[in-house]
C-alpha cells in the first residue's frame, strides 16, 4: 500500500498511528505534519523512502517517533528540534547522512536517542549536554569521529551508552563511573580510544555489560581488580554479565577477584598481553557461558576449579603457555566447543571424553599429549570438527565409525600405527581427512573421502599400499590361498630330494653372505655424519630453526623451493631445511614423488632426511617441507666451478657436471635431491654469451656467478 495515495483528510483526527510491517511503501507525506494531535508515529519495518519529512515539525504532541528499518536518506531535518513533547526519537537502520543537528538539544523530555547503523559523520554536538532526561545514547555504526562525547558526561540518568563501530578516539575520563552511576551497559568497541580503562566504572553498580574491544587500551586488567583495598568496589558490579575487553593490549595477571563478579556470562580477555595463571576464581561463576583467554601469554595449569561453570559451552584457551593436562574439562559436560591448542600441555588424553556428549568442536592440536586416543570419543555423537595433529599419540586409531556428523579429523603428525580404518569411506559428512606422517599401514581405501586427493593426506606413513591412482602408492600384495589336495599327495620319494637341494642352496647362501660381510668390514669407506632423529617436526620448530626463515640462511633454491640452512634440537645441530613453494605447479607432486623415493631407497652415499614436515603457518596456509643433513662443503658443481678449476674444463666437462652432488666435512660426495646451482632468469639468456664472468650453460651456473 502507498502511504501518500491512502491519505485521508479526516486522518488529521488521529492520536496514534502503527504500520508496523503492514508493507507500505512510497514517502513519507508532507501531509504529516497537519496531525497536531498526534502522539505516536511508529511505520518502522516497512519500505518507505525518501527524505524524513520537515513538516513533522507540525505534531507539537508526538512523544514517540519511530522510523527505523527503512530506506530513508537526507540529512536529520532541523526542524525535529520544535516537537519538545518528544521522549523516543528512533531513527535506526536507515540510510541517514549529513550531521546530528544542533537543535536535538530543544528535546528536553527525550528519554531514548538512537540513530545507529546509518551513515552519519562528524561530532556528536555540544547541545546533547541539555538532555537531562535521557536515558539511552546510540549511535553505534556510523561515522562520527572526534574525543569521547564530553557532553555525556553530564547526564546522570544515562544507563546505555553505545558508540561502538565509529572513529571515536582519545580518553575515557577516570571518573565516569561517578558522573554515571546508573550506567548499565558500556559498548565503545571498534573505536581508536587509548589510554586506561577506567577503574571508577566499578561505581556503576548497575553495569551489565563492558564492550571496549579493538581499541587501543593500554596497562593492567581494569576494574580495580586484584588491588585490595578497592575489592570491596568488586561486588558492586553483581549484574555484570558481558565484558569484552580483547584486541587491546592490557597487560599483567587476571586478579583473583575476578571471581566476585558471580552474574557473569560472557567474558571475553582474548588478543591481549596478559600473564600469569588462570584464576581458579573463575568457577565461582556459575552462569558462565563463553571464557576467551587465547591469543595471550597465561601459563600454569587449567584450573579444576572450572568444573562448576555449569553452563560453560565455549572454552578457548589456545595458544598460550599453559602445561598440565585436560583432566578437569572432562567434567564440563555442557562444553560444545573445546580448544587448548598451541600450549604445552601433557599427559594422556582422558577417557572421561565420554562425558562430553554436545562436543561440536575439538581442537587439542600443537601439543605434547601422548598414549592412546581413548574409545570414549567415539561417544562424542555431535563432534563436526576435531583436530588432533602435531602431538606425540601412538597406538592405533580407535572405532570413530559411529561420529556420522564429522566434517575435519586432523590426526597428522603423530606416532599412530596399525591399519587405516575404513569405516572413514562411510562417513558420507566427512570431508577433509588427514593422517599424514604417522606410522600407519595397509591398504588405502578407495570410497567416500579416500576417493578425492584434495580431501585426503596420507603422505609420510610409508608402508600403505592401494588408495586411488592419483597417491602414487604401490599395489598391495595379495595372498593366494593354496588348495589342499588331500587326493594327490606329493609323495615322500619326490619331497626328499627337493628338501635336500633347498638346504644345499640355503647354506651356499650363508657362506657367501659371510664372505660378503667379510669383505666390506676389510674396506674402507666413509661413514656419514651421525644425526639424531627427532620423532616430530613442526612448522613452529622449523620457523625457529631457520631465523624466520631468513634470506641470511638461504644456501639455495631450486624449481620447487628454497633451502636454507638451520639448526635443530637440544645439541643444535645443523640441518639443511627444503621449503617448498606450494604456489609453484607441480610442487606438491614433487614432494610426493621424492617421499615415494626416499620411501623406497637406501644407500650410505645418499644425502640422509632427517625428517618431513607437512602442516601449515600461522596464518592456516598448507606448508610443507624437509630436513636433510648438512653438507658444510657444498656441491661439487661449486669446487669444479671455482675461477682456477673453471678454466681448465672444456665446454663439454662443464655441461655434465651434475648439480647434486654435495660434499661433507672430509669432502666425501653424497647425492642429494637438491642442487646449490641455480637457473638463471629467462631475461638473462639474452646476456649469457657477452657474460665473460659465466662460464657453463645456463642450468649448471654455479651460485657464485650470479648476482
Amino acid at each position: 500500500m502507498i502511504l501518500k495515495e491512502s491519505w485521508h483528510p479526516g486522518i488529521v483526527l488521529l492520536i496514534s498511528a502503527t504500520g508496523q510491517e503492514q508493507l507500505l511503501s512510497g514517502g513519507l507525506p508532507v501531509e504529516l505534519g497537519s496531525l497536531g494531535r498526534l502522539q505516536i508515529l511508529n511505520i518502522s519495518s516497512n519500505f518507505l523512502q525518501g527524505q524524513v519529512p520537515a513538516s513533522l515539525h507540525g505534531c507539537t504532541n508526538l512523544t514517540s517517533l519511530v522510523l527505523r528499518k527503512k530506506f530513508l536518506i537526507g540529512n536529520i531535518p532541523t526542524e525535529i528540534g520544535l516537537l519538545q513533547k518528544l521522549v523516543k526519537l528512533d531513527l535506526k537502520s536507515n540510510n541517514l547522512t549529513g550531521t546530528i543537528p544542533a537543535s536535538i538539544g530543544n528535546l528536553t523530555s527525550l528519554q531514548l536517542f538512537d540513530v545507529s547503523f546509518n551513515i552519519l559523520r562528524g561530532g556528536i554536538p555540544n547541545t546533547i549536554s541539555q538532555l537531562v532526561n535521557l536515558k539511552y545514547f546510540i549511535v553505534s555504526v556510523n561515522n562520527f569521529f572526534g574525543e569521547f562525547p564530553p557532553q555525556l558526561y553530564n547526564l546522570t540518568s544515562l544507563e546505555e551508552i553505545i558508540l561502538a563501530y565509529n572513529s571515536f578516539t582519545g580518553n575515557i575520563r577516570t571518573n565516569i563511573g561517578f558522573e554515571l552511576p546508573k550506567l548499565k551497559i558500556f559498548y565503545i568497541a571498534f573505536n581508536f580510544f587509548t589510554g586506561q580503562i577506567p577503574d571508577s566504572l566499578t561505581n556503576a553498580s548497575a553495569l551489565e555489560g563492558i564492550d571496549v574491544l579493538q581499541n587501543n587500551f593500554t596497562g593492567k586488567v581494569p576494574l580495580s581488580f586484584g588491588n585490595s583495598h578497592n575489592l570491596q568496589e568488586i561486588t558492586n558490579l553483581k549484574n555484570l554479565y558481558f565484558l569484552a575487553a580483547f584486541g587491546n593490549n592490557l597487560i599483567g595477571a587476571i586478579p583473583d577477584s575476578i571471581g566476585m563478579l558471580s552474574s557473569m556470562g560472557m567474558a571475553y580477555l582474548n588478543g591481549n598481553k596478559l600473564t600469569g595463571e588462570i584464576p581458579s576464581s573463575f568457577g565461582n561463576m556459575s552462569q558462565l557461558q563463553h571464557l576467551f583467554l587465547f591469543d595471550n601469554n597465561l601459563t600454569g595449569t587449567i584450573p579444576p576449579s572450572l568444573v562448576n561453570c555449569k553452563q560453560l559451552d565455549i572454552l578457548y584457551l589456545n595458544n598460550n603457555n599453559l602445561s598440565g593436562t585436560i583432566e578437569p574439562l572432562m567434567e564440563i559436560s555442557s562444553l560444545l566447543a573445546l580448544n587448548v591448542s598451541r600450549n604445552s600441555l601433557t599427559g594422556f588424553l582422558p577417557v572421561g571424553f565420554g562425558n562430553l556428549s554436545q562436543l561440536v568442536d575439538i581442537d587439542l592440536s600443537h601439543n605434547k599429549f601422548s598414549g592412546e586416543i581413548p574409545n570414549a570419543i567415539g561417544k562424542c555423537l555431535s563432534i563436526e570438527r576435531m583436530w588432533m595433529q602435531d602431538n606425540l599419540l601412538q597406538e592405533s586409531i580407535p572405532s570413530l565409525e559411529d561420529l556420522q556428523a564429522l566434517v575435519y579429523l586432523d590426526l597428522s603428525s603423530n606416532n599412530l600405527a596399525g591399519e587405516i580404518p575404513r569405516y572413514f569411506a562411510n562417513i558420507s559428512s566427512l570431508i577433509q581427512l588427514n593422517l599424514s606422517f604417522n606410522n600407519l599401514e595397509g591398504e588405502v581405501p578407495v570410497q567416500g573421502v579416500f576417493s578425492n586427493l584434495s580431501a585426503l593426506d596420507i603422505i609420510g606413513n610409508t608402508n600403505v599400499c592401494g588408495g586411488i591412482q592419483e597417491l602414487n602408492l604401490p599395489k598391495c600384495r595379495t595372498q593366494k590361498p593354496q588348495k589342499s589336495h588331500r587326493k594327490h599327495s606329493i609323495s615322500l620319494k619326490l619331497i626328499l630330494p627337493i628338501a635336500s637341494i633347498a638346504a644345499i642352496a640355503v647354506l651356499s647362501l650363508i657362506l657367501l653372505l659371510l664372505y660378503q660381510i667379510k669383505y666390506w668390514k676389510k674396506r674402507p669407506h666413509s661413514t656419514s655424519p651421525s644425526m639424531p632423529f627427532y620423532q616430530k617436526i613442526s612448522y613452529d620448530e622449523l620457523l625457529k630453526a631457520t631465523g624466520g626463515f631468513s634470506s641470511q640462511n638461504i644456501i639455495g633454491s631450486g624449481a620447487f623451493g628454497t633451502v636454507f640452512k638451520g639448526t635443530l634440537g637440544s645439541d643444535e645441530s645443523t640441518v639443511a631445511v627444503k621449503v617448498l613453494s606450494l604456489r609453484q605447479s607441480g610442487a606438491t607432486k614433487s614432494f610426493l614423488a621424492e617421499c615415494q623415493a626416499l620411501r623406497n631407497i637406501r644407500h650410505r652415499n645418499l644425502v640422509k632426511v632427517i625428517n618431513a614436515c607437512s602442516s601449515s603457518d600461522f596464518q592456516g596456509n598448507d606448508f610443507k617441507a624437509l630436513v636433510y643433513q648438512f653438507m658444510p662443503n657444498g656441491s661439487l658443481e661449486k669446487w669444479l666451478n671455482s675461477e682456477e678449476n673453471s678454466l681448465r674444463l672444456n665446454i663439454l666437462q662443464r655441461i655434465n657436471i651434475p648439480r647434486n652432488i654435495l660434499l661433507d666435512d672430509n669432502l666425501t660426495a653424497y647425492v642429494g635431491d637438491f642442487g646449490l646451482a641455480r637457473l638463471l632468469p629467462m631475461e638473462a639468456i639474452s646476456q649469457q654469451f657477452s657474460s665473460l664472468g659465466v662460464k657453463g650453460t645456463i642450468g649448471y651456473a654455479a651460485p657464485g656467478n650470479l648476482s
